[in-house]
């Protein structure tokens, strides 16, 4: 018996396959009602080295339009970068773009977590005419700010935290320092929920440490000194900021970089880095108002 695409209109299908780029495959997965004509959404992973598992709750949207995420080089199920020129901003962004012509997305929304709203804002600048409407959840955008919001954010803490921070990784309390950090500005669910784990657990050091640094409070690697404030103010598509209350992308900096657009959105709801699967429900709701409004733009 032949089924007819009709009868399968609204099916939700999912598909995982590796995708060639010019450092190795990365690893993809999309899902999504067929026969949908709703613009997809790619969403783009954080770290850099922290693959996409974290924002597979996200993935609840394909109800209503193809959802697609990948694992950046090097991370998660992606393969080894083939060499060193893969640690650049410019390397992340034509892999983003080879993921994009792989799946034949002419035009799609796009939201990058954490640096990866540094790199949708970097694919925005070289590709604009591909991207309908960006969200850019808790975002670094200049990495500058980025530093001295977490100073600010250290100096909250307890007096002997702080300096085992300042001491270094080699003092005995940099851990359970770092450890509290992470609870108050990262994610503040105890103990992580198995997505974020997931991706814990399939992160890649290498990456990291070219991209950003030894950890997150020294930005010794590629994103040093970089910023894309300029790509966010001059944006001319719908642009929707999220952050938590409690963000280690600062909801005060958040607000600073957005209101140079005209037109953008900000919403910051309470939690920390990953806001997302603290406050699902409120994040998920305005999610999909936005691209609900971006659609008919």
């Amino acid at each position: 018996m032949t089924v007819s695409k009709d009868a399968l209109a609204g099916e939700i299908t999912e598909l995982q396959c590796f995708v060639p780029t010019s450092h190795g495959r990365v690893w993809a997965h999309v899902c999504g009602p067929v026969g949908s004509s709703a613009l997809p959404l790619v969403i783009v992973h954080g770290g850099p080295g922290f693959p996409s598992d974290y924002l597979q709750p996200l993935d609840v949207l394909a109800d209503e339009r193809h959802v697609l995420r990948y694992d950046q080089i090097s991370t998660g199920r992606s393969e080894p970068a083939s060499d060193d020129s893969a640690w650049t901003v410019e390397a992340h962004v034509e892999h983003l773009e080879q993921v994009r012509a792989h799946f034949g997305f002419s035009r799609f929304h796009l939201l990058g977590h954490s640096w990866g709203g540094f790199l949708a804002l970097s694919y925005i600048q070289a590709h604009p005419s591909r991207v309908a409407s960006v969200t850019l959840s808790s975002p670094l955008v200049d990495s500058d700010r980025w530093m001295r919001d977490a100073t600010t954010l250290i100096a909250r803490l307890p007096g002997v935290h702080q300096k085992s921070l300042a001491a270094g990784p080699a003092d005995p309390g940099y851990a359970a320092a770092e450890a509290e950090y992470y609870r108050r500005h990262f994610c503040s669910i105890e103990p992580w929920p198995q997505s974020l784990q997931q991706a814990a657990d399939g992160q890649d050091a290498a990456s990291y440490h070219a991209m950003w640094g030894p950890n997150e409070f020294t930005n010794t690697g590629v994103l040093r000194g970089q910023s894309r404030a300029e790509v966010a103010k001059n944006l001319t598509i719908p642009n929707f900021w999220i952050t938590g209350t409690d963000d280690e992308a600062r909801p005060k900096t958040i607000r600073e970089i957005a209101s140079m657009n005209v037109n953008s959105e900000v919403l910051v709801l309470p939690g920390t880095h990953c806001v997302h699967l603290e406050n699902p429900s409120s994040y998920e709701s305005a999610l999909r108002g936005f691209l609900h409004v971006a659609d008919r733009d």
